[in-house]
């Protein structure tokens, strides 16, 4: 009580309110140095040729043009790898937290025989796994070689993610699963109706860690995505950003020549957009759901 008082003092103090506009001034100044380079990104998309060549940073062009969006959006190639990368998300992140979820729960009953021997095995595959090459050669022998769901099964389950889910049941309350099984419900029922229904902040938190994590996948579409035409958008900002070729979406308008840099500026944008409108929707979800499954003092 006295810590309290004290701090709530130094709070008050003139010292004390100068800390806090200094210490705010220096979190602004901060976070305006990590917003500055997507702004660059932003207005340069929207910027001509000759002024990206000519300014070196700036985050309001001088003339804008729609001329690198009118040939993204004109192209077969990018809206073909845009609606694959967002099904390969949807059905990639739906996939993975069922797998994960599905195995979290049982292993969260410490009366389940080979609990211990299971979990072992999570933290052993979670502190030593396969590699690139094994895994390639398991995906190609399953004959998954330019198949979309190469790009799902071999992350269906996160150990890291299954543990910390896992830490989370087990806190469930005993007495309302009890109470469940009383009236007659099993344990799928009690899973589906009971626990899920109160987990939606920690199924929003990791929804959000699945669909990023897929959306921005390029090593596994990289080595596993030999047909050009199922590439996802990941590779295809790479065609665009390494080849330096404006004609790599396709050319569409011979007359037409779209600006380089400004083209890679625009996908770029394009490519990192649908994250970003996602997130506000879970953010409420993910600041309550990110502590849980932490250990309690």
């Amino acid at each position: 009580m006295s810590t309290n008082a004290s701090l709530h003092e130094l709070h008050n103090t003139k010292g004390g309110r100068i800390f806090d506009k200094l210490n705010i001034i220096f979190l602004l100044l901060f976070a305006l140095t990590t917003v500055l380079p997507f702004l660059y990104v932003v207005a340069g998309s929207f910027a001509t040729e000759a002024e990206i060549a000519r300014r070196a940073f700036f985050i309001w062009p001088e003339t804008f043009t729609l001329n690198a969006y009118r040939h993204i959006f004109t192209s077969q190639a990018f809206i073909r790898s845009i609606i694959i990368t967002i099904g390969v998300t949807v059905v990639g992140t739906l996939t993975q937290l069922f797998f994960t979820f599905t195995m979290a729960y049982p292993l969260s009953k410490r009366h389940l025989k080979g609990n211990k021997l299971l979990m072992n095995i999570v933290i052993f595959a979670m502190l030593f796994s396969g590699g690139m090459i094994p895994t390639y050669l398991i995906v190609e022998q399953l004959g998954l070689i330019n198949s979309y769901w190469a790009l799902i099964l071999p992350g269906a389950i996160n150990p890291f993610n299954l543990i910390i889910i896992k830490n989370f049941f087990q806190h469930f309350s005993s007495e309302l699963e009890e109470s469940a099984k009383i009236d007659g419900a099993t344990e799928l029922q009690i899973f589906w109706r009971i626990v899920l229904p109160l987990s939606k902040p920690i199924i929003a938190t990791f929804a959000l860690f699945y669909a990023v994590a897929i959306w921005n996948d390029f090593m596994g579409p990289l080595l596993y995505m030999h047909d050009t035409s199922k590439w996802t958008l990941q590779l295809l900002l790479r065609q665009v950003t390494i080849s330096s070729d404006p004609n790599a979406l396709g050319q569409m308008d011979p007359d037409f020549v779209p600006p380089e840099e400004g083209l890679k500026l625009a996908i770029i944008v394009i490519a990192t957009f649908p994250i970003m409108c996602i997130y506000p929707f879970l953010q409420k979800h993910f600041a309550k759901g990110i502590m849980i499954g932490s250990v309690k003092g």
